[in-house]
Parts: C-alpha cells; structure tokens; sequence
C-alpha cells in the first residue's frame, strides 16, 4: 500500500492551524504535495518531514555564577 495522502483540513487538523496557512505553505512551496486531479494532497511522510525540519534545539545554558560582592 502506497504513502497515507491527506487533505489540506486534514493537514490544518494536525497542525492545528488554518487551512488556508496549509495552502500558503503549498504556494510557497515550502512543504511537498501531490496533485490528484484538480486535488492537493499532502503525503503523511512529507508532514512529519516538514514538522521535523522545524525542530528547535534548546539551548544549554551552563549555570551563572553569582558574583562576589565585596
């Protein structure tokens, strides 16, 4: 069985945002999508793809010292 191919409310769903910031990022480009007909659908591959590209590492902050106060 092929990729699980979801629609952009599915998409808008997951993300929890609005369908219309999912067809934004399809006319952007800035996430992969499949055109069935005159249909765009997502590939549940490629949104889990994109989530992760997104991934923000915190960062370490080594512990302040105190300074001494004469």
């Amino acid at each position: 069985m092929g990729a699980q191919l979801l629609s952009v409310d599915q998409v808008a769903v997951r993300l929890d945002t609005s369908p219309r910031f999912v067809r934004r990022l399809i006319a952007e480009r800035r996430i992969a999508f499949h055109r069935v007909g005159r249909h765009v659908r997502i590939a549940e591959s490629d949104l889990v793809g994109f989530i992760d590209a997104g991934r923000v590492e915190p960062i370490t902050v080594r512990p302040l010292r105190r300074r001494r106060v004469a």
